[in-house]
């Protein structure tokens, strides 16, 4: 088989610098899927702007859209367009444990509850969907630490490719979905929801200011 590469458009990662009304991005944000093109659509290795259009090797290499359109669909824009964890359960992709087969494999099957008192509703962290495609040495003890609460958890951080932005925006969801990680509803709150007047500049506002 041959081998596929792809690299996702970080710019989809980020709410555009726009005077518009904070409602009319959101409305945006919302209608985006129905707006554009249906989830499948990938840019060829000749033009993702990484690989030379001249170089011969270019023909070696699995397009895209041949390695991911079998996989299960997310929406355009978001991340290389594949819900990897729906993929991994319904058996479309049997990720290697590990380069060394002598390594031990560890995986965990608990949540990690976090934002308890913000505004915005709780995030929940799954350790399985995660431990089951990529080892705990990714995220421990480099980027977090494995006490909880020992690690500041920052949005400008993520919003900058840090932390759950290494990963989210590349080849996970990007930031703009934001009730996939913000799924737990507050009390007296039937499902999870953005609160009324929340500004989605804010993050990036803050990240400019920087």
């Amino acid at each position: 088989m041959r081998e596929s590469t792809y690299r996702a458009d970080h710019s989809r990662c980020f709410l555009p610098a726009t005077d518009a009304p904070w409602w009319a991005l959101v409305a945006v944000f919302l209608l985006f899927p129905a707006l554009t093109a249906t989830a499948g659509e990938w840019t060829p290795i000749a033009k993702d702007d990484v690989h030379d259009p001249r170089s011969p090797a270019v023909k070696l290499l699995q397009e895209p859209a041949e390695a991911l359109a079998p996989l299960a669909p997310d929406f355009v824009g978001t991340g290389n367009q594949v819900r990897w964890v729906e993929a991994y359960d319904k058996g479309q992709i049997k990720p290697r444990q590990s380069l060394d087969p002598s390594r031990p494999i560890r995986k965990r099957d608990t949540d990690v509850i976090m934002n308890v008192k913000g505004g915005m509703p709780a995030v929940r962290f799954p350790h399985r969907q995660h431990t089951e495609l990529i080892d705990c040495s990714t995220c421990h003890a480099k980027v977090f630490k494995e006490v909880a609460g020992a690690t500041g958890i920052s949005m400008l951080l993520i919003l900058e490719g840090e932390q759950c932005g290494i990963c989210h925006g590349a080849v996970s969801f990007p930031l703009t979905e934001c009730t996939r990680c913000h799924s737990i509803a507050r009390p007296g709150e039937g499902k999870p929801k953005i609160p009324e007047g929340f500004d989605p500049m804010l993050h990036q506002r803050k990240r400019q200011e920087r």
